[in-house]
């Protein structure tokens, strides 16, 4: 007997492949539904500057714009906010913005806060917002010029530039966290929210 109960299979707000391939290997058929939201424009219609805040409002925008599309659907929408401190940080826009980014990073810890959203039609079902500590290693330049190097376009496809799950991971030396919170998708909730709602074998 498969995992997932539902008729049909989740639609995820996302084009996130590390995404897909999470809810993927735990038996969960994803159909791929991005949202085209404004993010920007969203972030400031938020009540609080809090990271977690905002990373579950995009997820909730996110779910919410393919829901209202595709109605009886299950949608899930996630978003990942990171902050150092007060600072928050987007998808650095090419390789001299994540040049300056990691930069500010180097030597410090930050955090990163991963939410997620479950919607049917206009009902919010469940969000949950998780948030891990990475601490960057204090990386010399010639390194940090390799490191991008190497990355590539990587370094620009992920909020700080960096994805801990390839050569990301380099930049670190220390992690405390779910590891799917730092890959962006707080599993272990999600999992048992399913469950809980009869959608996930339990």
């Amino acid at each position: 007997m498969p995992f997932w109960q539902a008729e049909r299979p989740l639609l995820l707000a996302s084009k996130s492949e590390i995404r897909r391939i999470l809810l993927a290997n735990t038996g969960i058929p994803v159909e791929i539904a991005p949202a085209n939201i404004d993010e920007r424009a969203v972030e400031q219609t938020a009540l609080s500057r809090d990271p977690g805040v905002i990373a579950t409002l995009l997820a909730r925008e996110k779910a919410r714009a393919i829901a209202s599309v595709r109605p009886a659907r299950l949608v899930l929408g996630a978003d990942q906010t990171l902050a150092l401190g007060a600072q928050r940080f987007t998808k650095p826009v090419d390789r001299d913005t994540a040049r300056d980014q990691l930069l500010t990073l180097r030597g410090k810890a930050h955090a990163l806060h991963s939410a997620v959203a479950l919607m049917q039609e206009d009902t919010v079902l469940f969000e949950h917002c998780a948030v891990a500590r990475l601490t960057m290693r204090d990386f010399s330049d010639d390194f940090l010029e390799t490191y991008l190097d190497v990355a590539g376009v990587a370094a620009t496809a992920s909020v700080g530039g960096y994805q801990l799950e390839n050569v990301g991971i380099t930049l670190f030396e220390k992690v405390e966290g779910d590891h799917f919170t730092i890959l962006g998708l707080p599993m272990f909730p999600l999992l048992a929210e399913f469950r809980r709602m009869g959608v996930m074998t339990a």
